[in-house]
């Protein structure tokens, strides 16, 4: 396939772009329909190239976690630069937008310290940015009242009401968010009334968020919870009598919620306008013959009859931007945990194979593992107990240590799975049968995480076509308003009625 630029500012440029992708990954479905976990138990490494994984094996990591960003090295076979090349092609760019230059009538608030309470920085810079494009695109459509979906705590809700002045209603399915929003509210409420009062302004004026709690659960029953608001309530700074319009956002609103907002924005008269940006692609429903299902929702999509299935909606969740800064320990020690995975999953199918129907999954651990490396290298080998003994290996401490690292790590998986542990289960031998493959889970690994930015894009157009169908009645458009390295999920999808 020929690398070229896409484009998705007309339908067909988006159906054009979708079909690209379709075309290509499906020679590829051994990435990304598979999962790293079976990869011992299915020998997934045999269905690449083979001159791809021998030349991947002996590369050095800090190479090998610059692939799913489309970086390769000069002396790689042809055939796999063309791979990586062509990924990088289709994949939406990430890069962050130039705001100001996209929404001239932007007005970006910069939170104080009593807003920001409780935010780490990575949700500082979301919802920093994404209330000022929610503040500008109301202004366009002129409404005051905002729907903040999947509020979660309320910080968008809280800095949309303070520092926009928007009213703003918070759904969220949690009772306890909404308690946590409302008290959070109150205290801030408290802060920008003392600084109305020292201003000219007086001490009137400053309302807080509503929370609603309700599981929404299709577009027809958020619609109907718009309608049953109070219409005076929510056009208090309007001056006409007419139903006001709102405005749906949500800040990585979960799976199906945030093509419910898509929805509900086209089935409702009084949204004018939407501002989403999704997340958990791996949780978003694809049944057959499912109308609304959360994946395809285009009918460009549909009639390509493509089904993804949840290992690649997950994989759609990989971030190429945080793998491509990543330190050289950090990466190493990722790709341990998949061998020490893979190679648990090849426990499973021995002596637990009943268990393996249920796609068991045991948590992450690799804090936790990375911490009793660092005891057991500081204090020496501890192999009390342990199966990995220097006299049934080769001998070297490193591959003891390794050893014992992954007993460790099974014996916790099989706690985790309220499995009672055999006392026959060879932990050594399972791992001596896996450590001739684990220097090849690695270009595996990264092979198949540069299809993750494609996928998401997939999934990313397929909303944004399904609004393009509607025709001239909806303007929309896809932009990345977060620093990828900071917050990869940071492609917005703004649409307007027009």
């Amino acid at each position: 396939m020929e690398n070229r630029n896409y484009s998705c500012a007309t339908a067909t440029e988006t159906l054009e772009w979708i079909l690209a992708i379709i075309q290509f990954i499906k020679p590829y479905t051994f990435f990304w329909q598979s999962h790293v976990v079976n990869f011992l138990t299915h020998r997934l490494w045999e269905a690449v190239d083979e001159e791809w994984i021998d030349c991947l094996r002996n590369e050095p990591v800090e190479c090998l976690i610059q692939i799913p960003s489309g970086i390769v090295q000069d002396h790689w076979p042809s055939s796999l630069k063309k791979f990586i090349a062509t990924l990088s092609s289709l994949a939406f760019p990430r890069g962050q937008a130039d705001l100001k230059k996209l929404l001239p009538n932007m007005q970006v608030a910069l939170l104080n310290n009593v807003i920001t309470q409780g935010m780490n920085p990575k949700k500082r810079h979301e919802i920093e940015a994404l209330a000022a494009v929610v503040g500008s695109v109301a202004r366009d459509v002129e409404t005051n009242t905002i729907i903040d979906l999947g509020a979660g705590q309320g910080y968008l809700s809280q800095v949309l009401s303070f520092e926009y002045q928007l009213s703003v209603i918070a759904i969220d399915a949690s009772s306890h968010h909404g308690r946590v929003t409302h008290e959070r509210a109150e205290r801030i409420k408290k802060h920008y009334e003392a600084k109305m009062r020292k201003s000219s302004l007086g001490g009137k004026g400053v309302t807080i968020p509503r929370t609603v709690t309700c599981r929404v659960l299709s577009s027809d029953m958020l619609t109907t919870l718009l309608n049953s608001k109070d219409g005076d309530e929510r056009c208090h700074n309007q001056s006409t009598n007419d139903t006001c319009p709102l405005l749906l956002t949500g800040l990585h609103a979960c799976g199906d919620l945030s093509v419910t907002m898509l929805r509900a924005f086209l089935e409702s008269k009084e949204v004018k306008a939407v501002v989403s940006i999704g997340c958990c692609y791996n949780l978003l429903s694809e049944e057959e013959d499912n109308a609304l299902c959360g994946f395809p929702i285009s009918r460009g999509v549909k009639s390509t009859g493509l089904h993804l299935g949840r290992n690649s909606r997950d994989l759609a969740c990989q971030s190429a931007d945080r793998w491509k800064v990543m330190e050289k320990d950090a990466s190493l020690h990722n790709f341990e945990l998949h061998a020490f995975r893979a190679a648990f999953q090849l426990l499973l199918s021995r002596y637990f194979p009943e268990t393996l129907s249920g796609s068991p999954t045991i948590g992450r651990q690799g804090k936790t593992l990375r911490r009793q490396q660092q005891n057991s290298r500081m204090n020496g080998l501890a192999t009390d107990g342990c199966s990995c003994k220097p006299d049934c290996t080769s001998g070297k401490d490193e591959h003891v240590d390794t050893c014992s690292l992954f007993e460790k790590f099974s014996k916790s998986g099989l706690h985790r799975l309220n499995l009672n542990q055999p006392h026959n289960v060879d932990f050594a031998g399972i791992w001596k049968e896996a450590e001739p493959f684990v220097e090849v889970i690695g270009p595996y690994w990264s092979l198949r995480a540069a299809l993750g930015p494609v996928l998401e894009t997939l999934i990313l157009l397929d909303r944004l076509l399904f609004l393009q169908e509607q025709g001239d009645s909806v303007e929309a458009v896809m932009v990345p308003i977060f620093n990828p390295n900071i917050s990869p999920r940071n492609v917005a999808l703004i649409a307007k009625k027009v």
